[in-house]
């Protein structure tokens, strides 16, 4: 985002809880998942299956990250997505966690690990971001101008 104004009006509109906050909102598995980079179960989670239109939020932040239409199903049993809806609320950076160097994607906002992306993905990008459901909040087509995402409405006419 080269725009600074635009820029501090994102980080005002989708402000980083504090710890405390963060423990009380969130459940146990959200909080593993988002603040110690933790990886929920596959298949055992809440939107490897969804298939309505709406919006995939940071569930920290609030911020939009991933819109259904960019959803598939990868066959990991977790949710996947072929692109970002805000390309600037995400961060990606290299972990080594495991035996050899991983992309992990992370909220800008809020600082928190939302899962990792990979180069094996369907075009039109050939990417696969492979994202935590506990790390996320799903807000129904139906819901986004009340959740205060209405300027999404249209991606789904």
């Amino acid at each position: 985002m080269n725009d600074p104004a635009k820029a501090a009006d994102k980080t005002a509109k989708y402000p980083k809880p504090s710890d405390a906050e963060l423990r009380e909102r969130l459940s146990p598995l959200a909080y593993r998942v988002t603040r110690c980079d933790a990886t929920e179960p596959p298949f055992d989670n809440a939107y490897h299956d969804e298939k309505r239109d709406g919006l995939y939020v940071d569930a920290v932040s609030g911020a939009p990250l991933f819109s259904s239409r960019d959803k598939f199903d990868s066959g990991t049993g977790w949710p996947s997505f072929t692109r970002p809806l805000e390309p600037e609320n995400l961060a990606e950076k290299t972990d080594f966690k495991l035996f050899l160097p991983r992309t992990e994607v992370r909220s800008v906002h809020g600082d928190a690990h939302l899962g990792h992306v990979f180069d094996d993905g369907p075009p039109p990008t050939g990417r696969r971001y492979c994202m935590n459901s506990a790390a996320l909040r799903f807000v129904p087509r139906e819901e986004l101008a009340r959740e205060g995402y209405a300027e999404y409405a249209g991606l789904f006419k």
